[in-house]
């Protein structure tokens, strides 16, 4: 990518406490620490009746959904929906299976829809699976309203808008084409290596049984088993409500040994779109940096913000796996040595450029 996100500080003077951030508890403490004061401006513009809509653009699996989470952690979930269109319209594709949910859709629609291709033609592409590529960008306008209209008065975070180039324009206009009053948008633009989103996909792994994700080497269950044949350790189902629980080895999804490879050109055309949406004029963009270069990671973030990688080895006297961590290393799109930073102090630069964006 062309675009240079800067690195966001997120080591603050006078906090030297270490933080969990697997616990929300002590994860509270940590944001109240890095922008408590960018947190209660942001809760007062929501308490004064202000809401927002912000475009999330980044690469497929760069986080979007994690960051809207926290964010919601902590202003209030009743303050803000994250919309992901793909979502919206696999939903209203089911939704248009039942007679009257359907009615329903025809009816919003002809009072709100307008377009090249008739409500018949759009339905039909709707019932087909080539959902995606089918349905024109009006009538996906349209059944983003009709969702917004079941969501008042909070925030919006739109996740897949804009998907393609011809829909970058939309969005310039998006507040009004619904009629979403006049609330203040923005683009939010996460910038990961796709070193990241490569490993990612080949280390996650999930039950047979009850399908609970997690990765081995960065999410990893409480019990580690050994595969002393063909020297592979690997993950035991740690989900309670499982038949597996404390037994079941968690397998890989088929397709996922290739990485990135089944979804490049989705990710030359995501970042193709952040490039195109940068060097619009007239619409605040917030940058959002996953990674943070080796050789200024100790002045510009903690250690405990880093994202930590499990390192697995064999203890044959005690015959168990012992697990240790380091923080996770990898090069980012320049080909930089980088630490991958964990989702938190990416959401405090977001809080912090965020509370500036909207004048607070």
């Amino acid at each position: 990518m062309n675009i240079e996100f800067p690195v966001f500080k997120t080591k603050t003077d006078g906090v030297t406490k270490t933080f969990d951030m697997s616990d929300p508890v002590s994860r509270r403490e940590y944001f109240n620490a890095k922008c408590g004061d960018e947190i209660i401006k942001i809760k007062e513009f929501f308490d004064n009746g202000n809401t927002f809509v912000a475009y999330f653009l980044g690469k497929k699996n760069s986080g979007k959904g994690t960051y809207c989470k926290l964010f919601s952690e902590i202003v209030g979930p009743d303050r803000v929906v994250h919309l992901s269109v793909g979502d919206l319209v696999r939903n209203a594709n089911e939704a248009a299976k039942d007679p009257a949910q359907l009615a329903e859709i025809k009816k919003f629609m002809e009072e709100n829809y307008r377009g090249f291709m008739s409500i018949d033609e759009c339905i039909n592409a709707l019932m087909s699976r080539d959902v995606g590529s089918l349905l024109p960008t009006e009538f996906i306008l349209a059944l983003t309203k009709m969702e917004i209209a079941k969501h008042p008065r909070k925030a919006i975070f739109l996740d897949g808008f804009p998907r393609q180039m011809d829909q970058v324009t939309y969005s310039l206009y998006f507040r009004d084409l619904i009629n979403y009053r006049q609330d203040p948008d923005f683009f939010v633009m996460i910038d990961i290596p796709n070193t990241i989103i490569d490993a990612r996909i080949k280390s996650r792994v999930i039950c047979p049984i009850c399908h609970t994700p997690r990765n081995t080497i960065l999410l990893r269950t409480k019990e580690i088993g050994y595969d002393k044949d063909n020297n592979n350790y690997y993950l035991i189902c740690d989900n309670p409500g499982c038949e597996g629980f404390g037994k079941e080895k968690m397998v890989g999804k088929e397709g996922d040994d290739k990485g990135i490879e089944a979804i490049k050109d989705r990710l030359a055309t995501d970042e193709t779109l952040i490039e195109k949406a940068f060097g619009i004029y007239g619409i605040p963009k917030i940058l959002l940096r996953n990674s943070v270069p080796v050789d200024v990671a100790k002045d510009m973030v903690d250690d405990y913000e880093l994202t930590p990688e499990f390192v697995y080895s064999y203890n044959q006297a005690e015959n168990k796996v012992d697990v240790t961590e380091k923080p996770w290393t990898v090069k980012d799109d320049k080909g930089t040595e980088s630490f991958s930073l964990m989702p938190p102090p990416v959401v405090v630069s977001m809080i912090k450029q965020m509370a500036k964006t909207l004048g607070l």
